[in-house]
């Protein structure tokens, strides 16, 4: 008895379990928000933040590509970049480049060993104060980041350009330049 039980159940949830997910009616998480969670939302607000979330992500596809085919990873990149459009010798302080890029003080330090680890930027103490390990940029990562920048370029100004006229780009980049002057943005 315990066993034709037991044998059923496991029938019925192996059958249960083979029957199609149920699809939801909606896809578009702005309307499921107005359906289901409207309570106290800005529906507005949240059409834009779901577009910025997308539209960055549609952005950042071809990066993703360029820095798999240059073994970076984005945060490697954001390091490389940060070094390579600072003055010359190129040459930052952790907290320089942390206050520069969205990453922790902890995930800095794995992405700065693994770079040096490779003989894309060096660490030297700071000759004025011994504390400082400035991250310079060597000539081998300065090579390696203004390709990998150039064809990332490449590919967005494209990607962007056949989605946009030049008028549309002015206009979205100041209007992005408004979000971007919020108190703590």
């Amino acid at each position: 008895m315990i066993l034709t039980d037991y044998l059923s159940r496991k029938i019925f949830y192996r059958r249960l379990q083979m029957l199609p997910k149920p699809q939801h009616p909606v896809t578009d998480p702005v309307e499921m928000h107005r359906r289901y969670w409207s309570e106290g939302i800005d529906l507005d607000v949240v059409a834009l933040v779901l577009a910025l979330h997308r539209a960055r992500e549609a952005v950042m596809a071809p990066g993703r590509e360029t820095w798999v085919r240059h073994g970076l990873t984005p945060a490697e990149f954001d390091v490389l970049a940060a070094l390579r459009r600072s003055p010359p010798p190129r040459e930052l302080t952790p907290s320089d480049i942390q206050s520069l890029l969205f990453i922790t003080s902890g995930g800095l330090t794995k992405v700065m060993a693994k770079l040096e680890t490779r003989g894309l930027v060096s660490r030297q103490r700071h000759a004025a104060d011994q504390r400082v390990r400035p991250v310079k940029l060597t000539a081998r990562g300065k090579r390696l980041v203004e390709q990998a920048m150039a064809e990332l370029m490449a590919d967005s100004a494209s990607a962007i350009r056949a989605a946009l006229t030049a008028r549309e780009i002015a206009a979205l980049t100041a209007t992005l330049a408004k979000l971007t002057a919020i108190p703590g943005g």
